[in-house]
């Protein structure tokens, strides 16, 4: 059996390790963990260097139409993600499964207190920063609808343009995620779509396990963006 290098540039401890076991212990609910997979060292070793996701050509990923929905464009990296929290706010987590090239990829983090909105926006915030120099399309799905519309129905753009203020003259919340999205947003060919979360789609129900999982994760980091708000529960919309 041939041996795998995992590389792994953010986590616990980096590295290069030759056995996912002891990679994973070093980036399972890692916040924002940075980590691949190579078939030698000296690819492994390169990429240390420079860890930056990049797309293989030809780019003919993800799953078929029919298992995503309509809106999926051909040979797009294709992008699951989820978050939540316990209590909300509580401790949270995020997941994320990437699909490129008919192989998956997944990563997850958490913190020890946040809100659902916040975990639903960290998981496309990591996923879209580990692509950010790729350019190939990318469909990113997720059961969101504040995620989704923020970005799709211009809101974000909306309360930026208005000094981060709704149209009922309130602050808007979780405006240092939506600084970083819109940014990335604005850089890729991305679009994001919503869907119904819970209701057999797999890249869904595996990115919410991810995100479970990685909530319940002991010694959580803190979420700064969180702790310098007025930490009240927010409001969807």
């Amino acid at each position: 059996m041939k041996t795998k290098y995992y590389a792994v540039a953010v986590g616990r401890r980096c590295g290069i390790f030759t056995d996912w076991p002891s990679a994973e212990a070093q980036v399972k609910g890692f916040a924002g963990a940075r980590y691949q997979s190579f078939p030698n060292r000296k690819e492994a070793s390169a990429w240390l260097e420079n860890p930056l996701y990049k797309k293989k050509e030809p780019c003919k990923s993800g799953p078929s139409p029919a298992q995503v929905g309509p809106e999926q464009r051909p040979g797009a990296i294709v992008v699951f993600t989820d978050g939540g929290c316990i209590n909300n706010p509580g401790p949270g987590g995020y997941g994320i499964v990437i699909e490129e090239d008919g192989e998956g990829r997944e990563m997850s983090g958490g913190f020890r207190m946040t809100t659902n909105n916040r975990m639903e926006m960290m998981a496309a915030l990591v996923a879209l920063e580990g692509l950010e120099e790729c350019p190939t399309p990318i469909d990113l799905y997720s059961d969101s609808s504040y995620l989704v519309n923020g970005i799709t129905k211009g809101w974000a753009r909306k309360w930026r343009n208005n000094g981060w203020r709704k149209a009922d003259g309130e602050e808007a919340l979780n405006v240092d995620l939506w600084q970083r999205l819109l940014a990335l947003v604005e850089a890729l060919d991305v679009r994001l779509h919503w869907l119904k979360g819970h209701a057999g789609n797999a890249g869904n129900e595996r990115c919410d396990k991810l995100a479970v999982a990685a909530a319940r994760q002991p010694g959580l980091p803190v979420d700064a963006g969180y702790q310098n708000t007025t930490g009240r529960e927010e409001d969807e919309f």
